[in-house]
């Protein structure tokens, strides 16, 4: 519990003595964390066009690389149906991974059974645009995307195979519409050297419906179930297209990041639900598909096409929003657990479990669009503070491609293992003009604000470094949003939290600076742990609690020297005003 403190205010009104937050303390993690490391294949990025049937080895071929942790659990054999389970924990592993699709296709609804077919027989590029939500509608319009299937299952489906011919131009959307480069994207990303049938080919593990007649296989789907020589169940060819679309999409627009990621996630999971696929099945369909978007978007051929995508995706689809999404809304914490939860689909930990996490070269540009006011190396630590834990033995890539948590990535760092700069330009709009950091932060390092835009943080933060705030406005939406930190304000801060938002140190306010709080309730305060040395301009905002009661303490300190120069009410009720006191800042 914290201690009770002691107010004092020292010094006379405008004439404070302007105190500073404790230096930024240097980070213990040295930058050597996120240098990469290359797998069997060398570095993904670098060699992805060598996924071909001429290269059928994992130190030759790079998907089947980056999925060769799969081999500490099975062993394939020269044909379809005689692979080795290897250890116990290969039998552990896989006969849970079996079990799974046993209990989800005999749990499966008519409606899951809709969606499972339709999911495979159209087309995984018309299947991603659900993500895009307000926005899906005019991309299918500026765009002509189109599907030759309708939303229903066929009457002879369980004898006739039908495949998706597209639009009436048989594309499945056109390069040469208001959007053809967002479409020419997705096609890129899902070129010629994006393909997992070497990879079921050289691995030759069966689907599920192989393993198990108590696997409920979707009958309308039997026609699809073709030569077990060719047609291996890992990786998930559909998954891999699936989040192949998504991502190219993501990149293009970034404001539907998250949700295009929970409608990838979908895509895979469907697989299971119809019995084609394998949870593991799924896992590496997700891995290889964030590999190859990672290498089709660090390809120096693709830098105009990216530019262009998504200068269309801010200048036209973003301009056009439709009806309100159904489904995948913001922050909605059923999409992260969902998510989350078919990263491993709560398969057990049967490997090390203190492997270091290693960022994939050139991982860091799936994260370019969502935060364009990082470098490079700062979005690489995203990556780093927000991975999987190891120990899944089928994720355990050396590169680290299957340890990376992009849905949490997305939402800002996870740790600040280095003091971290955010430069944000206000002018540049979008998410340089304003963003959100959601996760739990924890680290040595600090946090310094920069430019002009606005920073929110709305995590359980813990992290030590200090924030220093030297421009635009930073944030607090959350009790601990400051972590266990000073904090050094030369230009604006704001609070959003309804009850106490507290400052685990010192608080330091120059003359430059402005603190902005909203009172919304009796229990509405700023408690500083340390003391306030303060200047420059207080706003508080009442305009959601006008009448507040005489008394009412809005921030506190163990100590506070100095004053605002400047304090500002807004729909504060006559006959009340705000004023620095030996108990703090305090509604007379």
């Amino acid at each position: 519990m914290k201690c009770t403190k002691l107010l004092k205010q020292a010094g006379a009104i405008g004439a404070a003595l302007v105190m500073t937050a404790s230096p930024c303390l240097a980070a213990t993690t040295d930058s050597s964390a996120i240098e990469p490391v290359p797998g069997p294949h060398g570095y993904f990025v670098d060699t992805y066009k060598t996924n071909s049937m001429d290269n059928m080895s994992p130190e030759s071929n790079a998907v089947i690389g980056v999925l060769s942790p799969f081999l500490s659990i099975w062993a394939p054999g020269d044909s379809w149906n005689n692979g080795q389970k290897l250890g116990d924990a290969g039998k552990l592993l896989l006969d849970q991974n079996i079990q799974i699709c046993i209990n989800m296709t005999n749990s499966r609804t008519p409606e899951q059974g809709l969606t499972a077919y339709l999911t495979d027989r159209q087309n995984q590029n018309w299947s991603a645009l659900d993500g895009l939500g307000p926005y899906e509608t005019a991309f299918k319009q500026l765009s002509n995307a189109g599907t030759s299937l309708p939303d229903a299952i066929p009457a002879d489906a369980e004898t006739k195979k039908y495949s998706d011919k597209g639009n009436a131009n048989g594309n499945w959307a056109d390069t040469d519409s208001a959007l053809g480069s967002i479409v020419q994207l997705v096609n890129t990303v899902r070129g010629p050297h994006a393909s997992g049938n070497p990879a079921k080919i050289y691995y030759q593990y069966m689907r599920p419906f192989r393993w198990s007649s108590a696997v409920n296989l979707l009958p309308a789907l039997k026609p699809c179930a073709s030569d077990p020589m060719t047609d291996g169940g890992f990786p998930s060819g559909h998954t891999n297209a699936g989040y192949l679309a998504s991502l190219a999409l993501a990149y293009a627009v970034p404001e539907r990041f998250q949700q295009l990621l929970a409608n990838a996630s979908e895509i895979g999971n469907y697989r299971i639900i119809a019995g084609m696929h394998s949870p593991m099945d799924v896992m590496g369909g997700r891995t290889m598909a964030t590999a190859l978007a990672a290498a089709a978007l660090n390809d120096p051929e693709n830098a105009d096409l990216k530019a262009q995508a998504r200068s269309q995706a801010l200048g036209t689809l973003l301009t056009n929003p439709g009806a309100l999404e159904t489904m995948y809304f913001e922050h909605d914490g059923n999409n992260a657990k969902m998510y989350h939860d078919r990263l491993t689909y709560n398969l057990p930990q049967t490997g090390d479990t203190t492997r270091p996490m290693t960022v994939p070269k050139g991982a860091e540009v799936l994260l370019e669009t969502r935060f364009p006011y990082l470098d490079a190396d700062q979005r690489r630590w995203v990556l780093y503070s927000t991975d999987l834990p190891s120990g899944y033995a089928f994720l355990d890539d050396a590169e680290g491609w299957g340890r990376l948590d992009l849905y949490s990535a997305a939402n800002g760092y996870g740790a600040f293992n280095v003091n971290v700069t955010a430069f944000m330009d206000a002018s540049l709009g979008g998410f340089n003009a304003y963003d959100e950091w959601s996760n739990d932060i924890y680290g040595e390092g600090c946090i310094t604000k920069e430019g002009t835009g606005t920073l929110v943080l709305s995590g359980d933060n813990t992290y030590t470094g200090g924030v220093y705030v030297n421009g635009g406005t930073f944030t607090a939406a959350s009790e601990n949003a400051f972590g266990h930190s000073s904090v050094d304000n030369h230009a604006s801060i704001s609070e959003t939290v309804t009850g106490p938002v507290t400052i685990w140190g010192n608080y330091a306010q120059t003359s430059e600076g402005t603190l902005n709080l909203d009172i919304n309730s009796g229990t509405d305060t700023l408690e500083i742990d340390g003391s306030a040395s303060l200047d420059g301009v207080l706003n508080v905002d009442f305009t959601d609690y006008p009448n507040p009661a005489s008394g009412m303490v809005l921030l506190s300190a163990d100590e506070i020297t100095g004053s605002f120069s400047s304090i500002q009410t807004t729909g504060l009720a006559a006959g009340h005003t705000v004023a620095v006191t030996a108990e703090g800042v305090v509604v007379q």
